[in-house]
C-alpha cells in the first residue's frame, strides 16, 4: 500500500504538494538528464515516448539541458529551443507528456567552457567567464564517440557580449512557453556557465562580474531578472550546486555563495510581488558519472547540515537531489529537508520509478554504456515496467 504520510503525520515523498499553481500528486521528479537522443539538436518522436513513459497524473518532470543558443552546446545530438523547428519539435514531447496528466518543464542550458570547438558555430572558442581551460581531469564526449580534452574558453565581453547571452536565455524561455512547457528551469550548476560566474575557483574577472560574491552574482540575477520579466516567476525554477566541483567549479566558500544567491533570489521574490516555482538544490554528494571522488573535503553530516541551511533560508518550494535512494528521498521530505526529491539515473532504468518506489518494489538496474548513446530505443525507452515483467530486477541498495 502507498504510504502518504509518516506516524508523526509528517509529509511523505507520496502526499500531494502544491508547488506554486502547479498540485503535484506525489514529490517524485524526474531530474534533467542529457540523454544525446535530439539528432541534430531536434527533439525526436523517441523523445515524446521517453518523456511519457517517466510521466504520472500530477507528477512533476524536468527535461535534459536545452541549448539556448547555437554556442550553448557541449555533447552530440542535444535539444536546442532557439529555432522555430525546435519548438515544434518539442510540442509533440510537451502534448505527450500532458497527455498523462503530468507538468514538464525545460531546463535552460549553456556549457560555457565545458564545450569544445568542434561544437561552436565556425569551430570557435567556447565562451565563459575565464579563460581558463577545464583541467585535463576532465574530458569531454565527442561526436565520434570518444573522449577529448577541453579547450582554452573566451571570456564573455561586459559591453554587449553578457548582455546578448541574458537576452538568449530570455527568448529561449519565450520559445519554451510557446512550445507548451508549464514552466521553464534555468541551470546555474554543475560548472556549466552561469556557474562559471558564480564560482571562485574560475571566475577570475576584474570586472563588475569578477572579484566579490556580490559581482560574481550578478550573471545569474541578471538571468533570472529577464527570464521573469518574459513568463513571469510563477513558471521559473532556479538550479544551483555551490558545494560541487563537477567540472573543477570549486568555490573557496560554498555556504557562502549559495546564501548569496538565495538573499537575491528571495529579494526579487519580494519585490516582484511573486514567488519563484521552485529552487533546486543538488546534494554535494552528488560527483561525475555518478563515482564518489577521492579528497572530497567535508563528512556527509557538513554536507547535509550544508543543505539544510539552504533549505532554511530560501522562501519557497524547495527541490533536492544527487544520489538519492528512496529510502534518502523518504527522510529527506518527512524530516523536511526537501519538499521534492529530483532522482536521475535510477528514473532513466525504471520509467515507472514511482510505482516502484510507492510499493517498494525491486529497481532494474541501469546500463551506464548506454545514456549517452543516440540509438531511440535501445537504452532509452527499452526499460520494462513492472507491468511487462522484472526480469533483472535487483536489490536498490545494489544500485
Amino acid at each position: 500500500m502507498a504510504e502518504t504520510k509518516s506516524d508523526q503525520g509528517s509529509p511523505s515523498l507520496f502526499s500531494p504538494y502544491k508547488m506554486g499553481k502547479f498540485n503535484l500528486s506525489h514529490r517524485v521528479v524526474l531530474a534533467p538528464m542529457t540523454r544525446c537522443r535530439a539528432i541534430n539538436s531536434i527533439p525526436q518522436p523517441a523523445m515524446a515516448e521517453y518523456y511519457a513513459q517517466r510521466a504520472t497524473n500530477g507528477g512533476f518532470l524536468i527535461t535534459e539541458g536545452t541549448m539556448i543558443s547555437p554556442t550553448a552546446a557541449g555533447f552530440p545530438h542535444v535539444p536546442g529551443i532557439f529555432t522555430k523547428e525546435q519548438v515544434e519539435a518539442w510540442k509533440q514531447v510537451v502534448d505527450a507528456v500532458h497527455a498523462k496528466g503530468a507538468i514538464i518543464f525545460c531546463q535552460l542550458w549553456h556549457v560555457g567552457r565545458a564545450s569544445h570547438e568542434v561544437y561552436q558555430p565556425g569551430g570557435g572558442a567556447p565562451i565563459s567567464s575565464t579563460g581558463k581551460p577545464i583541467s585535463k581531469r576532465w574530458r569531454i564526449l565527442m561526436p565520434d564517440g570518444s573522449h577529448g580534452i577541453y579547450p582554452k574558453p573566451r571570456p564573455l565581453t561586459t559591453a554587449h557580449e553578457i548582455a546578448q547571452v541574458v537576452e538568449d536565455y530570455r527568448q529561449s524561455a519565450l520559445n519554451a512557453i510557446e512550445a507548451g512547457f508549464d514552466g521553464i528551469e534555468i541551470h546555474g550548476a554543475h560548472g556549466y556557465l552561469i556557474d562559471q560566474f558564480l564560482k571562485d575557483g574560475i571566475n577570475d574577472r576584474t570586472d563588475e562580474y569578477g572579484g566579490s560574491v556580490a559581482n560574481r552574482c550578478k550573471f545569474i540575477v541578471q538571468v533570472v531578472q529577464a527570464v521573469v520579466s518574459a513568463i513571469g516567476a510563477d513558471r521559473v525554477g532556479v538550479r544551483i550546486s555551490p558545494a560541487i566541483d563537477h567540472l573543477d567549479a570549486m568555490d573557496s566558500d560554498p555556504l557562502s555563495l549559495g546564501l548569496a544567491v538565495i538573499e537575491r533570489l528571495n529579494k526579487l521574490q519580494l519585490n516582484s510581488g511573486s514567488k519563484l516555482t521552485y529552487l533546486h538544490v543538488t546534494q554535494p554528494r552528488y560527483t561525475a558519472y555518478g563515482q564518489t571522488e577521492a579528497g572530497r573535503q567535508g563528512s556527509e553530516e557538513e554536507e547535509a547540515q550544508l543543505v539544510r541551511t539552504l533549505r532554511k533560508a530560501y522562501q519557497g518550494t524547495f527541490i533536492s537531489s544527487g544520489g538519492f535512494t528512496r529510502e534518502l528521498g523518504v527522510e529527506a521530505v518527512a524530516q523536511g529537508d526537501a519538499d521534492l526529491v529530483s532522482y536521475g539515473r535510477l528514473f532513466i532504468s525504471n520509467p515507472d520509478l514511482v510505482l516502484r518506489f510507492k510499493l517498494n518494489a525491486p529497481l532494474i538496474r541501469y546500463n551506464r554504456s548506454t545514456f549517452y548513446t543516440h540509438d531511440p530505443v535501445v537504452g532509452y525507452t527499452d526499460y520494462p515496467f513492472l507491468s511487462n515483467g522484472t526480469s533483472g530486477n535487483v536489490p536498490q541498495s545494489r544500485l
